[in-house]
């Protein structure tokens, strides 16, 4: 089956030519039934693509990963968008056994010491939840942008995640900034008020700042670590 979905990617790209985000949504529903599943961090992208799913109440499965490190203002996001579209976004946790060993013999704090630390620290807040969530599904659609990193500048609209084993749907991959603000302000969305803050990529709260004028978009997150290190494994691009 993953050879067949894998070669999917390709047809999918092709029958989504000309297409709205909405429509391809509804494709990917009746093409996958039940195993379509969206992951939000609450972010302005994510949120974009929560209201195509949400307002054209297309049976799509939505998700978050709750690292237990997360801002209060993403909470309260997360309850505004419950709130407005009626939903019920799903939430998914470290296991407990994993993070409670891990600060015990590093402190709650070790991601600043040290890169594996930190990659530990990510692996078991975010990546082994996002497995779990992932599983038994066909795609994984994402609010990735081109824009916030360039190791996401070759990436394709459809493309195919070797390490999950699903199809990936970046549908706003090519947007502007400016194109999202818009959208947001326009669909009167519900969104993170730290991105009038200067905040753009936001994670757990120890790990993000904003960014100063003239940096880089993903200079906010792991401040403290050389930019090339910068992902936290969770889109692993190849």
């Amino acid at each position: 089956m993953h050879t067949s979905l894998k070669d999917y990617t390709a047809e999918l790209t092709y029958q989504s030519s000309g297409l709205s985000i909405a429509e391809v949504l509804a494709l990917l529903a009746r093409t996958f039934p039940g195993q379509v599943t969206f992951s939000t961090s609450f972010s302005f992208e994510d949120q974009v693509v929560a209201h195509e799913i949400f307002s054209n109440s297309l049976p799509i499965k939505v998700f978050t990963l709750d690292t237990g490190r997360l801002f209060a203002e993403t909470y309260s996001v997360w309850n505004s968008t419950n709130t407005k579209y009626e939903s019920n976004v799903k939430a998914y946790y470290p296991n407990n056994e994993a993070l409670e060993e891990f600060v015990l013999q590093n402190g709650p704090n070790a991601f600043y010491e040290s890169v594996e630390h930190r990659k530990k620290c990510c692996f078991i807040r975010k990546v082994e939840p996002l497995k779990r969530a992932l599983q038994g599904n066909a795609v994984w659609i994402t609010g990735l942008r081109a824009e916030h990193s360039p190791d996401r500048n070759n990436l394709a609209v459809f493309e195919w995640d070797e390490s999950n084993q699903v199809i990936k749907y970046n549908p706003i991959l090519n947007w502007t900034t400016e194109a999202v603000r818009r959208f947001i302000d326009d669909n009167n969305v519900p969104y993170n008020p730290l991105h009038d803050k200067g905040f753009v990529s936001i994670g757990c709260a120890p790990c993000t700042r904003a960014i100063r004028p003239g940096e880089d978009f993903r200079a906010g997150r792991w401040w403290w670590e050389d930019a090339s290190k910068k992902e936290c494994g969770l889109h692993v691009h190849s």
